[in-house]
């Protein structure tokens, strides 16, 4: 499984009692911060500004039960190589050395 994605919701006040929900990703350095996207709308309380900021993150997630993954290398993927299938010379990827056809050395 791909590794979680970081992403922050969290809220701006933009002028007294207006209030956006904002959500963040993390770049490549720790202290690099991406804006995903924020409220088009102000909101009159600052709870009602995060409770919608965390349903558009849940919105952007396809499995709620892994949260939002990165779309990059499979973490749990087997190793590159075949399994179960054939190696190079066309023997089972699995199969035990042949000491016919093994170099000795």
């Amino acid at each position: 499984m791909s590794r979680l994605r970081r992403i922050a919701v969290f809220v701006e006040e933009v002028g007294a009692g207006n209030y956006h929900w904002v959500l963040h990703e993390q770049g490549g350095d720790a202290s690099e911060w991406i804006e995903l996207s924020a409220s088009p709308m102000a909101y009159d309380l600052w709870l009602d500004a995060f409770e919608d900021g965390c349903a558009e993150l849940v919105r952007m997630v396809p499995d709620e039960r892994n949260g939002p993954r990165d779309a990059g290398e499979d973490e749990d993927a087997p190793p590159v190589g075949p399994i179960g299938g054939t190696s190079r010379d066309g023997a089972a990827a699995n199969a035990p050395p042949n000491p016919r056809t093994e170099d000795p050395s």
